[in-house]
């Protein structure tokens, strides 16, 4: 069993910056690799960015070159750095594990634990 824990959401104007956090615990957390989702309202959930299981980060087209996944100094935790941050990034963003290749890692089914989601605003 993992559970996942996120924070760090809010509301921010377009361009800001805000830091996302997820902290992992239970006595599997160190069989998976972790990721981001978000899912705006209407929309389906979108794959944000993740580490692979060889502890690759791996970003969306959308988020790549604004967005940094990377761990913390305590442990099995994961932060999602967000940059210049645009209207359309307002979701509820999720934290998630998996076990998954490289070829799936964008598919939200391949997901076997997921937190109960933080919400980002960015307004205009």
């Amino acid at each position: 069993q993992v559970q996942l824990v996120e924070s760090g959401g809010g509301l921010v104007q377009a361009g800001a910056s805000l830091r996302l956090s997820c902290e992992a615990s239970g006595t599997a957390v160190g069989d998976y690799a972790m990721g981001w989702f978000r899912q705006a309202p209407g929309k389906e959930r979108e794959f944000v960015a993740a580490f692979t299981m060889q502890d690759f980060p791996y970003y969306a087209d959308s988020v790549r070159g604004r967005f940094t996944i990377s761990r913390g100094n305590v442990k099995n935790t994961v932060y999602l750095t967000m940059d210049t941050l645009k209207p359309e990034d307002t979701a509820v963003y999720y934290c998630a594990a998996h076990r998954t290749m490289l070829s799936s890692i964008t598919n939200p089914n391949m997901y076997y634990y997921w937190g109960q989601g933080t919400q980002v605003t960015v307004s205009s």
